[in-house]
């Protein structure tokens, strides 16, 4: 999932593209903790699990990194509360 998702510089955000529609998850660094502020999928791609699938790949780009992640965001909260497998990201 990681190779999918894209890390957006510019505007501060990651990306997952699917079939023309974009999810995304804002972001801030901070030394080396990723704060997640918002999670948002196109309308066309909500309940298909994009957004799940973004969020794996944001866990997997921290963990490369050797960053924690603050989720501010309930969705991504919620997402890595019921991942346990990325449970020791939390920040």
């Amino acid at each position: 999932m990681s190779s999918d998702v894209r890390d957006n510089v510019d505007r501060h955000r990651f990306e997952l593209e699917r079939n023309g529609e974009i999810a995304f998850a804002t972001y801030e660094r901070r030394g080396s903790d990723l704060v997640i502020r918002h999670v948002e999928a196109a309308i066309p791609l909500r309940g298909t699990g994009a957004a799940s699938d973004l969020m794996q790949g944001v866990a997997e780009i921290a963990r490369s990194e050797g960053r924690t992640i603050t989720p501010l965001c309930g969705y991504a909260r919620t997402w890595i509360r019921r991942h346990k497998e990325y449970s020791d990201l939390l920040g």
